[in-house]
């Protein structure tokens, strides 16, 4: 397996991420799905809807989500739908949550180390192809988010949501949190549900990951740290593996002193674990080549 390709550039703009797309070589047809967070009530770090616009508007996409497994103001579609408008992007986009209505698709991973099948909202099936645009920062449970928890814990249903945290015990996301498994089979179980997506999509896919407000706490956080690293770039790839490696090795390869903190969140969940399971099962190359397009 050669290198894959991920481009890099530290300017930080809207018109910067539809040139970023364009060095990737692929043109996402037919129905777009662009699969992002859009932030938890209350969060102040989550990339705004301005701020993607362009890209968005440049591919012809839809914004898609699915609902949560934990309590907020996106566990139920009713509470949802009303933060998506709150937040601004119904605003801009038509928005479509996934999972809004039952029942789940279920998805095979045959090769999964874990879970052996995946639960996402039915609606996956309205879309040929997803750009996964991704805010890369820290994260309470996985220690990093990036492209690979945007393909597992974002693209899955509220159902597949514990199904994942499980590591595929249930879907009962009321039991999930009395349920949870060791460390490591919950990150293993994120790399195979993210497999079952780069399946679907094959071709069709591709990733950026926008390195800024770098709190060691995830969109989906109500009370978030605020950053603790300056803003860093913005990376793409076809590869799920490649952009992620890339993005922690710039973090561990920053001068920037807050990023022990950071690096300490990655660390205490073993988050680096996500990237090495999924390589393991072959969703993409932990090998690259970076390129800077400035």
């Amino acid at each position: 397996m050669g290198k894959s390709k991920v481009y890099f550039t530290k300017n930080i703009t809207p018109q910067s991420l539809v040139q970023i797309y364009k060095k990737l070589g692929i043109e996402l047809k037919g129905n777009v799905a662009v699969k992002l967070h859009s932030g938890e009530e209350g969060n102040q770090n989550y990339v705004k809807p301005e701020f993607v616009k362009e890209i968005i508007d440049y591919v012809g996409g839809t914004v898609v989500e699915c609902n949560t497994a934990y309590e907020g103001a996106r566990n139920s579609t009713i509470k949802h739908k009303e933060l998506i408008k709150k937040h601004g992007w119904s605003k801009y986009f038509n928005v479509d949550i996934m999972d809004a209505e039952g029942p789940d698709k279920l998805l095979d991973i045959p090769n999964g180390n874990v879970i052996k099948k995946n639960y996402v909202g039915k609606n996956i099936d309205n879309y040929d192809s997803m750009l996964v645009l991704s805010h890369f920062k820290g994260h309470p449970m996985g220690g990093y988010g990036g492209a690979l928890k945007q393909l597992s814990i974002g693209v899955s249903s509220s159902a597949g949501k514990a199904y994942i945290h499980s590591a595929g015990l249930l879907t009962d996301q009321t039991k999930l949190w009395d349920n949870l498994p060791k460390q490591d089979r919950f990150l293993e179980s994120m790399a195979d549900a993210a497999l079952s997506i780069v399946d679907y999509f094959k071709e069709n896919i591709c990733y950026i990951n926008i390195m800024c407000n770098l709190s060691v706490d995830c969109d989906c956080c109500s009370v978030a740290e605020d950053p603790c690293m300056k803003d860093i770039g913005i990376m793409a790839s076809l590869d799920p593996v490649a952009i992620d490696q890339a993005c922690i090795d710039m973090i561990y390869n920053s001068s920037d002193p807050g990023k022990d903190h950071f690096i300490q969140r990655i660390e205490r969940q073993n988050g680096i674990h996500t990237v090495e399971a999924a390589f393991n099962i072959g969703v993409g190359n932990r090998e690259y080549e970076l390129i800077n397009i400035d």
